[in-house]
């Protein structure tokens, strides 16, 4: 059994992580989080200790490490901002690091946390779970084993429903979440360069607070891809059935459906770190590199390749 610690615990996807942590058959022994909406721990782990105060958690977790009771991984699941802060934090209490999406902001935090991780003798992991989705494997080696002349034609579509809330939230402001492209879109990003190879090429045709849209080209693929937090941009026919997310990836005009299966993918991202067999850090350069670049890019007018949802918006 092993002993977790967990920044952002009352975050959105910190129940996924304690989940994961519990079914992993290890423990979760000292949370923080500064607001403590955080009564999920109870179905997971009562006994842990939980602050919010980050010197009384820091203080904590080295005060266990001084009483032969480390920590053995920090789960990382707070604000994107804060990143790399909690990376180099467990990184110098002797804990490795289980980092949620996106890993850092820009290209140069990674290489920093790169440089630490060599010095500590420690390991950062990585949430990249959409490698791991049954459908999106299939997909990648279909196209490994079906490389052609011309490249593939991909349409990526990502609509994710948010209320009022999200544009009060840290979420809206972009020095703390990357903007939408980076807060929604990093493990999409990820996803295609996993399939398709290199990125070669970026566009932006749509840059708002609640949607984006642009062009990206890969290695063996030219993408189109459309974000957004707006329900009503969510097909009528789809939103009529009460639902409020859309995912579409289309190949050649064929949809590839993998709606389903998100569920228990933690869980296997932490059942494979546990193994040894984690993302690493440089795995995340490709998509870090390319949300770092559509944050600071000049929407270019509706010219050439765009996605059709970018149209009229």
């Amino acid at each position: 059994m092993k002993r977790f610690g967990l920044t952002g615990a009352a975050g959105y996807i910190a129940p996924r992580h304690m989940k994961a942590i519990m079914e992993t058959g290890n423990e979760l022994v000292a949370a923080f989080d500064p607001n403590d909406s955080v009564g999920i721990m109870d179905s997971h782990f009562p006994n842990a200790h939980y602050f919010t105060e980050f010197e009384l958690f820091d203080a904590h977790v080295d005060q266990l490490r001084r009483r032969q009771k480390a920590i053995d991984y920090i789960s990382i699941a707070s604000p994107n901002y804060l990143h790399e802060s909690h990376m180099m934090f467990a990184l110098r209490s002797g804990a490795d690091a289980i980092c949620e999406k996106p890993i850092v902001l820009w290209p140069d935090q990674l290489d920093r946390v790169i440089e630490n991780e060599r010095d500590s003798g420690q390991k950062v992991n990585t949430i990249l779970q959409l490698r791991l989705h049954p459908a999106i494997v299939k997909i990648r080696e279909q196209v490994q084993q079906n490389l052609k002349e011309n490249k593939y034609d991909v349409d990526l579509t990502y609509i994710t429903s948010r209320g009022n809330w999200y544009l009060k939230s840290w979420k809206a402001e972009i020095a703390k979440s990357g903007g939408i492209a980076t807060n929604i879109g990093v493990h999409f990003f990820d996803m295609l360069h996993f399939i398709f190879g290199d990125l070669q090429e970026s566009v932006v045709h749509l840059a708002k607070d609640t949607k984006s849209a642009g062009y990206l080209e890969y290695e063996h693929a030219r993408v189109r891809w459309y974000l957004s937090l707006d329900v009503e941009d969510v097909p009528s026919a789809v939103r009529e059935t009460g639902q409020r997310t859309y995912r579409s990836i289309t190949v050649d005009g064929s949809e590839i459906e993998f709606s389903g299966g998100f569920t228990d993918l933690h869980n296997i991202s932490y059942a494979q770190i546990l193994d040894g067999n984690g993302f690493d850090l440089e795995t995340n350069r490709t998509a870090i590199e390319t949300v770092s670049e559509i944050r600071v890019a000049q929407p270019q007018n509706l010219t050439g390749s765009y996605h059709p949802f970018a149209k009229n918006q």
